[in-house]
């Protein structure tokens, strides 16, 4: 399944050729734009298989993430979860405060006291996913893991890993490229 993902993403996500300013802000020869493989068929029903098994070693109540990268990841899990008869209900932490109804931060199946899991496509310097593990506490929750697709090694699980949290990726630069 692994290989296969991997096959997928330099297939469909890997851009060389040019210059890249990533979200962090810093520059790279190459791009990986996971969501094309993480909202591929395909990619989607892989990515859900391999981070439920990879969430065997844990305790988890929900999984979830930052929208917009995590929510295709988050839905494949939930829906691989129910197929094996074990249940993740999944939440989205959005990057801003709704501006109406229940002005929540932290959207769908999350209350406080739980124990989640948190999700990425790709992690660079870690902040956006350290920002969501501390909205996600902030509301009562736990982070017992965070997981991505990628890990473009720039720094991101050193920062994840001093703030406390474990971190576990499919791919790393070095074994995806």
């Amino acid at each position: 399944m692994t290989e296969r993902l991997r096959e997928i993403l330099l297939e469909k996500s890997v851009v060389r050729g040019r210059v890249f300013t990533l979200a962090s802000g810093k520059t790279s020869d190459f791009y990986v734009d996971a969501r094309v493989t993480t909202l591929d068929a395909e990619g989607a029903a892989l990515c859900g298989r391999i981070f439920f098994q990879m969430l065997a070693g844990y305790v988890v109540d929900a999984v979830g993430g930052y929208s917009i990268g995590a929510d295709p990841i988050v839905a494949a899990i939930a829906v691989v979860s129910h197929l094996e008869q074990r249940p993740l209900p999944a939440f989205i932490i959005r990057k801003e405060e709704k501006g109406h109804g229940t002005r929540k931060m932290i959207e769908g199946n999350f209350r406080p006291g739980m124990r989640v899991a948190l999700f990425d496509d790709v992690i660079t310097s870690g902040g956006s996913i350290i920002k969501g593990a501390k909205q996600v506490e902030a509301e009562g929750g736990t982070v017992a893991v965070v997981m991505a697709v990628l890990d473009r090694e720039e720094g991101g699980r050193e920062a994840i890993e001093s703030h406390g949290y474990r971190f576990q990726p499919i791919f790393t630069k070095k074994n995806l490229l």
